[in-house]
């Protein structure tokens, strides 16, 4: 399974940035898609998830109201939109794919897209 995740790079607080993840029609139509995240010296987080069967979509409460999950089907692409970007939300930004809600239920991890937020 493959996850290609693009769309990192170097913007300044309260800028947008929107980051996409593409794989294959099988890998999407199958399982739940998302975003973690892992900034310098923590451990990597839960940033937001789509489950393609239900349309449901979560966020983190550190996230919610700025960063925007959705999907393109025809694409088998799932995108973040994020905006009012913060310097905390430096991270390496990973794509995800795995079970329902994905919190703890990965199966797949992309290669990771680095996101610098300037104060």
């Amino acid at each position: 399974v493959q996850l290609q995740g693009v769309g990192g790079g170097l913007v300044q607080a309260g800028d947008s940035l929107s980051l996409a993840c593409a794989t294959s029609t099988r890998t999407f139509s199958s399982y739940a898609m998302g975003w973690f995240r892992q900034a310098p010296g923590k451990e990597r987080e839960f940033v937001g998830a789509t489950n393609w069967s239900s349309g449901r979509i979560s966020y983190a409460d550190s996230v919610k109201g700025r960063f925007t999950i959705s999907r393109d089907n025809a694409k088998n692409t799932v995108y973040l939109q994020m905006n009012s970007l913060k310097p905390e939300d430096t991270a390496v930004y990973y794509c995800a794919a795995g079970l329902w809600p994905l919190v703890r239920t990965v199966r797949y991890w992309g290669q990771g897209t680095l996101v610098t937020v300037s104060s």
